[in-house]
């Protein structure tokens, strides 16, 4: 029987945790807070599948493709939108409720750079807690050993094969496989909708096992964070139900950037408001979703209405101040199709993956998706396994960095560096910078705690790879840089090509006034 031991509790461990389990594994799930305390609980939005008889995969494909500006593997792409129906059905069967009209029928929203409604949601704006709830129970009800509160500090490699983990504590725990499902790095920046949980904990680990990580420049900002109190995401479902951005003067700018307006792809919006707020001397933008109504907005976005309420503002009457925010990491470590990474043994899903599905840019709402469809393959995979069908590729290295004077370190001087230089907007003086000031820090005598480490070897990463990609594409922007074109899609593979960034004219900073945004939630909601 396999040994498994699956890191990661959100929607691709627990998925990937239940398949393997089902296949006949034995089963693990380890992970650093409690089961819920995952990315999964806080999604918003939905997760978008083709369940609709007048939608089609390859328009979903199309969607997908063009919003990673064509830089996606086609093959995961498909996998992607093809397998998703099958995974909603099992959703449901382990005990979603999705949301669904008067007759039955699942309730669909639309969001950015989707070409038809597409997203299917749970609770209003509370798909992902819907999600994390049935998988968890799912487990539970499984019997499948479940260790919470245990941070990964590093793989277990023997005779160059995965052979288990080891925790921040000293304990190991032997397996025959291990599958990374930590979710991503959010925790780099200053500013970020991500809880206080992702600090890149299985990218790092991979990279120390020898592992592949690719794309990681590819980090994409959410562009409607709320800019008073404790950070909390706005869904871009939000916009995607006729809520538009405004500047100070109630101008909606979003069309500078893109014929889509407030629903182009992620990247082109958050620059888009980073550039408004540049011009109106780093004051926040706002969401104007009044013309929605109180009732609207409370029945079909319960979350977001108690949060925006808790904080003193009335959005059904005024709009609301919202910045960027780092949301997502569309690189990792690289996997093929099964989650099999290039060391034997190691499988990664989910966030910490990349399987070239999201290309430069997620689309809205794939991420979930991407959790479950590829963690069930993974789960699948693990199981049959006896030898290892992945060539094996040369382990990512950084390039030699002279060290640089650098402040003494702490969290919260790297999160502002990653966020002034390798943020929504970067350049060649100030990659540069923070390449030499997180050699410096990685060089010093100074031991950084775990998590600290994991961010400094990723963050290290992000730069290295930030700085090679020279040109600008998808939601990797160098100002000091024309953007590239985008590579030809399909034939199949319709809609616009053009992200926005050749209306990038006038780059500038992420203004100073994001800062009013703290750097992670003020709670993590109960279990």
């Amino acid at each position: 029987m396999t040994t498994v031991v699956v890191v990661g509790s959100g929607i691709a461990g627990l998925t990937a945790a239940l398949h393997a389990h089902e296949a006949g594994c034995r089963v693990t799930v380890v992970t650093k807070g409690a089961l819920c305390e995952t990315n999964t609980r806080w999604a918003q939005g939905g997760i978008a599948a083709v369940t609709d008889p007048a939608d089609s995969v390859a328009s979903h494909a199309a969607d997908t493709l063009t919003a990673g500006a064509g830089l996606n593997d086609p093959d995961a792409v498909d996998v992607l939108v093809g397998e998703g129906p099958a995974r909603i059905a099992e959703l449901v069967q382990r005990g979603v409720a999705f949301d669904r009209t008067a007759d039955g029928d699942f309730s669909r929203g639309l969001e950015a750079a989707h070409a038809v409604a597409r997203v299917l949601h749970a609770g209003g704006d509370a798909t992902g807690a819907a999600i994390q709830a049935a998988l968890g129970d799912a487990v539970r009800r499984a019997g499948i050993p479940l260790r919470e509160h245990a941070l990964l500090r590093d793989l277990v490699v023997q005779s160059g094969r995965v052979a288990g983990v080891e925790l921040a504590d000293g304990e190991r725990l032997p397996a025959d496989a291990v599958i990374l499902a930590t979710g991503g790095a959010g925790q780099l920046y200053a500013h970020t909708t991500n809880p206080a949980g992702a600090t890149g904990d299985g990218i790092a680990a991979a990279i120390r096992a020898g592992a592949a990580v690719a794309d990681l420049e590819f980090v994409q900002f959410h562009p409607t964070a709320l800019a008073v109190g404790a950070p909390f995401l706005v869904s871009e479902a939000v916009r995607g139900e006729g809520a538009i951005l405004i500047d100070d003067t109630g101008r909606r700018f979003a069309f500078d950037a893109h014929p889509d307006g407030e629903l182009a792809p992620r990247d082109v919006v958050a620059r888009a408001n980073a550039r408004a707020m540049a011009a109106q001397d780093g004051r926040p933008v706002r969401l104007d979703a009044t013309a929605l109504g109180a009732a609207r907005l409370a029945q079909r976005f319960p979350t977001i209405d108690a949060a925006v309420r808790e904080r003193g503002l009335d959005w059904a009457r005024e709009p609301i101040p919202v910045t960027p925010a780092a949301h997502y990491l569309m690189g990792g470590v690289v996997t093929d199709l099964d989650g099999r990474t290039t060391v034997p043994g190691l499988y990664a899903v989910g966030e910490t993956a990349r399987t070239g599905v999201h290309g430069a840019n997620r689309l809205a709402s794939n991420s979930l998706l991407e959790g479950a469809v590829f963690g069930a393959r993974a789960g699948e995979a693990v199981a049959r396994d006896t030898d290892w069908p992945v060539t094996q590729a040369t382990p990512t290295a950084l390039r030699r960095i002279p060290d640089a004077a650098a402040p003494p370190f702490t969290r919260a001087a790297l999160q502002e560096l990653m966020w002034t230089d390798a943020g929504l907007m970067r350049d060649a003086a100030g990659l540069s910078r923070a390449a030499g000031i997180l050699a410096s820090w990685r060089a010093s005598a100074a031991s950084p705690g775990v998590e600290d480490a994991h961010l400094l070897l990723v963050a290290s990463h992000v730069v290295d790879a930030a700085l090679t990609r020279t040109a600008s594409i998808g939601a990797h922007f160098r100002s000091d840089a024309a953007s590239a074109p985008a590579p030809a899609l399909d034939d199949d593979a319709t809609g616009p090509t053009d992200h926005g960034d050749a209306h990038d004219a006038s780059p500038a900073r992420v203004p100073a006034a994001a800062a009013s945004v703290p750097s992670s939630p003020s709670k993590v909601l109960a279990c």
